[in-house]
């Protein structure tokens, strides 16, 4: 089995599901989901937009086949050639005024990056901000009325078996829209420390990253962003969407401040082995210090075992990392730490996290 890399992104294919309930007599009756979904695909499709995105990469330096003395005779006129690439991905419009939510991996690295409107307009986008670590990006655009858009709804109440509506541009095909339901919650797919992905069986395809899960209310409960597959190409229905929770924060301080500020303490971390019972022993070990990193600063050492950030326990490198960057650079945070036996309490200014950096 395969989880395609956020690059490789696609969305899956409509399942039949149904519920079964019990009469007082013991059976079991078959309950259908909603009769249509029309009116509320009517209600949400002209806020969902197909994005084009065109990127230059550097490809191969053709004189470095060619013998040495050619390539100097040639070095002033042949430079490093370049080439254009394009893709194509889903977003949709969070205020009438034009802000887009779509996927970090959609635009991040993008040139030159064109909106397609429900109604068929294109119009061109800039990039406000994005955050690599969520896969969460914003765009803009400017339009001269009030563009349609669509609530934020709350991922944290979506239990599994509610059903979702995914929406996009699959396979470039633009606006459509799959029925599922929420499969399970809190999946973590080996992206980031920051993984926490609502998984939906709403049939999701490459083309659909970036695009929104509605609740049957018409809110956005979650952003389309990756899909297991065993042969590494289409979907097999299961499919990984960036909780609401996450990605309405971080579209709000993108908007904000165009960029994202986590805390960081400059260490390496690891979870600690079974075999030390982590029950009896929670924590989290410390297995490198950053050298001119808060953490060194504050007097941190490989080997320390972090047991708690203001009190509250941690015991796994994830959650570590997790309540570190949710506090803000420059505010002190502490530290209970065991070390060689002894409970230590250490107080830490916490940094801003280094862009691409784990720890």
């Amino acid at each position: 089995m395969t989880v395609l890399s956020r690059r490789q992104l696609g969305l899956l294919a409509p399942a039949a599901l149904f519920m079964s309930g019990c009469t007082g007599s013991g059976v079991a009756l078959a309950r259908t989901g909603p009769d249509s979904f029309a009116p509320l695909v009517k209600r949400v499709l002209p806020a969902v937009v197909n994005i084009a995105v065109t990127e230059t990469v550097s490809g191969n330096d053709p004189m470095d086949a060619l013998p040495q003395e050619i390539q100097r005779q040639l070095r002033d006129r042949f430079r490093r050639s370049r080439r254009q690439v394009q893709g194509a991905g889903s977003g949709f419009i969070i205020d009438a005024s034009g802000y887009i939510v779509t996927n970090n991996h959609v635009v991040g690295s993008a040139d030159v990056i064109s909106v397609a409107l429900y109604d068929g307009t294109e119009l061109p986008a800039k990039l406000v901000g994005t955050d690599d670590l969520t896969d969460i990006a914003l765009i803009k655009v400017i339009s001269p009325k009030p563009l349609p858009f669509v609530p934020w709804g709350d991922s944290r109440v979506m239990e599994v078996g509610d059903w979702v509506i995914a929406a996009g541009n699959p396979f470039g095909l633009g606006g459509s829209v799959t029925a599922g339901i929420v499969s399970a919650r809190g999946r973590d797919i080996g992206a980031s420390a920051f993984d926490d992905y609502l998984q939906i069986d709403a049939p999701i395809n490459p083309g659909n990253s970036g695009g929104p899960v509605f609740n049957t209310d018409g809110q956005v409960v979650g952003v389309n962003t990756a899909i297991v597959s065993p042969n590494g190409g289409g979907s097999v229905g299961i499919g990984f969407a960036v909780p609401s929770e996450v990605a309405q924060r971080i579209a709000a301080e993108l908007r904000d401040k165009g960029r994202i500020e986590r805390g960081w303490l400059g260490v390496s971390v690891s979870d600690l082995p079974p075999g030390e019972g982590r029950k009896k022993n929670p924590g989290v070990a410390i297995a490198g210090v950053d050298r001119s990193g808060p953490a060194a600063k504050s007097g941190l050492r490989a080997g320390d075992v972090v047991v708690a950030v203001n009190g509250t326990p941690v015991d796994t490198s994830r959650g570590l990392i997790r309540a570190v960057a949710a506090t803000a650079p420059g505010i002190n945070v502490s530290l209970s730490v065991r070390r060689q036996g002894r409970d230590l309490e250490v107080p830490v200014m916490v940094g801003r996290r280094p862009a691409n950096d784990q720890g």
